[in-house]
């Protein structure tokens, strides 16, 4: 007698071991199987348009006419004597045959492998195919799937200042063609989709972690990333936070990847929990200039201060470390006129016209020089 042989699946081919599944499904053989049942046999008969599966204690099942057609590739891989599943599509046609479909049956069975991996919590390595606002486009045994982008990891999340959707896009793109490591956390056979995660499914609950946590705790973190708006640092694994560029010292900050570097070790303060969201903060560990300045400055007092930064507004000058105040543009009349008079990194003379330390404002009044000598 010849041994059976198995007819191992790929992209087009048929799963035909036996798996959990289709025990599960054999389970039910006691009775008749009814249409959309998967079923076993043994081939028995090949022709040029039909193939012949006994199927004990059943009677004979036969893939014919649209079946055979869909199910060529497959079918070119078959000999007399293999086991092959396929999947009920009549019960009895005019001839007494039981009709089963090849393809079906693979898509039964990939559909049954996906709900056993979100069960067990299998992790897969799968090629991003493409993306769009919301999140990366994936494909698994040959089902297309939707991974969201707040179901990315901390390194592959698109971090973007006031989530601008196009930047989300740009970042995300980025990924097309690499390799993640996804798990499934959710099947729809009637939609043909799958949603896919790339956070761990064990991973601890997030609101569990962030509940260990309060306001004006200060913990040591781990910067995992910088952009313009500011530093990301892992509290714990499972738990990250943003520093806002506002938040890393009393001083202007304009480029935080020229003060960090990834892996580096650092102290943060907590100083909001919301949403799920945890803001941070390195600045509020350190002594506010503003609160020593109160005893030191006073309106209309003369001051010597350097020009730090030009914006839309005017220039800021800071008479020291962290105390900084806007000379508007309206003194000049034009920015033109404004950059002609003052420079970036050069110290001038200005007269203190509003002080409130309590809201951290100051505004200055440049005392031009060649009017001073006129």
């Amino acid at each position: 007698m010849t041994d059976k042989k198995v007819v191992e699946a790929n992209e087009e081919d048929v799963v035909v071991k036996k798996s959990a599944a289709m025990d599960a499904f054999l389970d039910k053989s006691a009775t008749p199987p009814s249409i959309d049942d998967i079923v076993e046999g043994t081939v028995i008969g090949i022709d040029k348009n039909a193939v012949y599966i006994d199927i004990p204690p059943f009677g004979t099942g036969i893939i014919f006419g649209r079946e055979f057609m869909s199910a060529r590739d497959i079918i070119k891989k078959i000999n007399i004597g293999d086991t092959v599943a396929g999947k009920v599509v009549s019960i009895s046609n005019k001839d007494g045959y039981i009709e089963i479909s090849l393809k079906e049956a693979r898509q039964a069975l990939i559909w049954s492998e996906a709900e056993d991996a979100i069960r067990d919590k299998k992790v897969f390595e799968i090629p991003v195919q493409d993306a769009n606002k919301g999140g990366l486009i994936l494909s698994w045994q040959g089902i297309s799937g939707f991974l969201p982008a707040s179901q990315l990891k901390t390194e592959h999340y698109p971090r973007v200042a006031d989530g601008d959707k196009d930047a989300i896009l740009s970042e995300l793109r980025k990924l097309v063609g690499t390799k993640i490591a996804v798990a499934i956390i959710g099947a729809s056979p009637k939609e043909g989709k799958l949603i896919f995660s790339e956070k761990n499914p064990t991973e601890k609950n997030k609101d569990h972690i962030i509940g260990k946590y309060q306001l004006n705790d200060v913990v040591t973190g781990e910067v995992t990333g910088m952009v313009d708006f500011g530093v990301f640092v892992k509290i714990e694994d499972g738990l990250e936070g943003l520093v806002h560029i506002s938040e890393i010292d009393w001083a202007l900050v304009e480029n935080p990847r020229l003060l960090f570097r990834v892996g580096e070790k650092i102290k943060v303060k907590i100083i909001e929990i919301k949403d799920g969201k945890i803001s941070l903060s390195i600045k509020a560990l350190k002594e506010n200039p503003w609160a020593s300045a109160e005893n030191k400055y006073k309106k209309d007092q003369i001051v010597e201060a350097v020009v730090i930064k030009f914006n839309k507004h005017g220039a800021l000058a800071s008479i020291e470390e962290g105390i900084a105040g806007l000379v508007h543009i309206s003194e000049f009349g034009s920015e033109d006129a404004l950059r002609s008079k003052l420079e970036l990194g050069k110290r001038y003379t200005f007269k203190i016209s509003l002080f409130d330390p309590k809201e951290q404002k100051m505004t200055l009044s440049f005392i031009d020089p060649t009017k001073k000598a006129e």
